[in-house]
């Protein structure tokens, strides 16, 4: 059988004052393709199915565009210089059986040198996970990521409360890593069925799914 090469189409992004990390996985193999549909970015977390910038634009007010130019792009590349925040995926390749964008879908995965990233940009002091601990999640890679490159590193937890928050020691220096909910469709099961999400719908039954990440992002970005 034949596998899809997902080779990640974009360098990691990140500006010289980036103090924030996005570390998600992916995006969608056909940003590898550059296969894109009209209302695709052609930038970091730019499918049309993604939540991470409508949920941004929200919480920031950006009046960002959702289509395939070059002003959508420019857009967000100036938003992550303004607040000092960068982009930079764990996963460098995956090879695919079957050409879609789920993580569970990811054989044969190469990462990238976090640390080595981490070591170039020495302002980082927290790592965003786009997703938790789950199977092939980001915050999966990057732990397998420590254990087979820097076992003498490891994840602390400072707090099991959802999004959960950790910390590790690098050179001296202290890294927090917040696993935030996933932005994608997959991820409104698990949010549907969290007693918090219940509470709030109770009160509001307009309330949804990107309300919900809106509230809990807003605190880490």
């Amino acid at each position: 059988m034949e596998f899809f090469h997902h080779k990640h189409p974009y360098p990691p992004f990140i500006p010289e004052n980036a103090t924030k990390l996005i570390v998600g996985t992916l995006p969608p193999p056909r940003f590898t393709k550059r296969q894109f549909k009209p209302d695709d970015v052609d930038f970091c977390y730019g499918s049309r199915d993604g939540l991470l910038w409508i949920v941004l634009d929200r919480i920031f007010d950006l009046h960002l565009k959702f289509e395939n130019t070059e002003e959508a792009i420019l857009q967000r590349q100036q938003f992550l210089r303004n607040r000092g925040i960068g982009i930079c995926d764990v996963v460098e390749s995956s090879r695919r059986e079957k050409i879609d964008a789920s993580d569970l879908g990811m054989q044969k995965v190469e990462l990238r040198d976090m640390v080595k990233i981490l070591r170039k940009h020495p302002k980082i002091e927290t790592l965003l996970f786009t997703g938790g601990n789950s199977k092939n999640g980001p915050e999966y890679f990057f732990r397998r990521y420590l254990r087979q490159n820097h076992p003498e590193i490891k994840l602390k937890l400072v707090s099991k409360e959802a999004p959960k928050i950790h910390q590790f020691v690098m050179d001296g220096r202290l890294i927090n890593t917040v696993s935030l909910i996933a932005p994608s469709g997959t991820a409104n099961i698990a949010v549907g069925s969290s007693a918090l999400y219940k509470q709030m719908k109770k009160k509001d039954p307009n309330f949804n799914t990107i309300d919900f990440r809106v509230m809990q992002y807003r605190e880490f970005f």
